[in-house]
């Protein structure tokens, strides 16, 4: 049984290691733009523990049989000056879960939580923020009706 809810700040020091193993997995794929820093995994966990009682933010725990398995926070953005997509939009820009194999069946309870959740707050779009070579979510992420709008290209100066 899978069970979405708000995250708390005891989900903090779990979402932190999940993400920083995303990190060394995104460093494989792009070792320049994906650097970790040295003290990435504390800085992020302090950036976690203000996102958990902000109210602006839309941040959500899933739980498989009570154990933590995924996560998504997001945030709204008004739009650059020169687009109007019609409001706000719902950006995830942290959001993982444990097992890859999950992303279709978690991953999508996350998404879909935050982004009613958003809607409900006003926002016109949802952008999610995802490495290139990251097979498993970006299959998820077409699987929920998203598609590209944007890539970055990188190298090294």
């Amino acid at each position: 049984m899978i069970a979405i809810r708000s995250a708390s700040p005891g989900d903090v020091a779990a979402i932190a290691e999940l993400m920083a193993r995303r990190r060394e997995t995104y460093e494989q794929y792009q070792p320049v733009f994906w650097r970790r820093a040295a003290d990435a995994r504390a800085r992020h966990a302090g950036f976690l523990a203000t996102l958990v009682n902000d109210s602006k933010a839309i941040f959500r725990v899933a739980e498989r049989e009570g154990l933590f398995a995924g996560f998504a926070v997001a945030t709204l953005v008004s739009p650059p000056p020169v687009y109007d997509p019609g409001g706000p939009a719902c950006t995830l820009d942290d959001y993982a879960v444990v097992d890859d194999g999950d992303w279709a069946t978690i991953g999508a309870d996350l998404l879909r939580a935050v982004t009613q959740e958003a809607r409900r707050r006003g926002a016109a779009q949802v952008v999610v923020v995802c490495g290139h070579a990251d097979e498993a979510k970006r299959e998820a992420l077409r699987l929920s009706g998203l598609s590209i709008a944007s890539e970055w290209w990188t190298a090294p100066l």
